[in-house]
């Protein structure tokens, strides 16, 4: 067991928001947009630090995120795809970390609980990978063990970490979540008008 093990939250907001022709993350979303939201379930959770990854389009974000307890990541080379901001994200989590838990800012219905439930579940398994799953099918966010460290970091084009989790499949956790939000991305503007009404699951609720 790792008790005490440390998650760093990699949070990608870097994305050029091609399939919606505006900035889907400061998009309105219950009473704030849809980056505060995903940023305020993150810092719910039991992890050590955030990390936001952002691409060129930082000043609306950093106002947005305003005085939270996030450290900003500003990755020039997002445009070369999702590795890339993922690998600077990577490197900017603390050396005291165990392990680095990788979100995407357009999932805002992943509530802390369900963070909290990854997070409980790589402390307590000798597990190296631990994904969330609903209904047999895997979603977002995965925690990585700082062993795949070096791999995350060296990767290029646009992928993320998911191709460990076959490679490395004897070190995967599946872990159960208990709603469909794991899925969830705002990717298109339909999407956005389906989800804008969806109830959010906040700490304290």
């Amino acid at each position: 067991m790792r008790t005490n093990a440390r998650v760093s939250a990699v949070l990608i907001a870097a994305g050029g928001s091609a399939h919606m022709g505006r900035s889907k993350l400061t998009l309105p979303l219950g009473d704030s947009t849809v980056i505060e939201q995903t940023l305020d379930n993150v810092l719910g959770a039991d992890v050590a630090e955030v990390v936001l990854v952002v691409g060129s389009a930082v000043d609306p974000i950093l106002k947005l995120i305003g005085d939270r307890a996030v450290r900003v990541v500003v990755n020039p080379d997002s445009r070369q795809g999702l590795s890339r901001s993922l690998a600077a994200g990577v490197a900017a989590a603390s050396r005291h970390s165990d392990a680095v838990m990788v979100l995407l800012a357009d999932q805002p219905f992943i509530d802390y609980a369900t963070l909290d439930r990854l997070i409980q579940a790589f402390r307590a398994q000798n597990k190296g990978i631990v994904v969330p799953v609903f209904r047999g099918k895997r979603g977002h966010p995965v925690i990585f063990s700082t062993w795949y460290q070096e791999i995350l970091i060296g990767q290029v084009g646009d992928v993320g970490g998911r191709h460990l989790l076959v490679s490395y499949s004897e070190d995967v956790l599946e872990v159960e979540a208990d709603s469909e939000a794991i899925f969830l991305d705002i990717d298109t503007e339909a999407d956005y008008r389906a989800l804008k009404h969806r109830e959010i699951r906040t700490k304290g609720r």
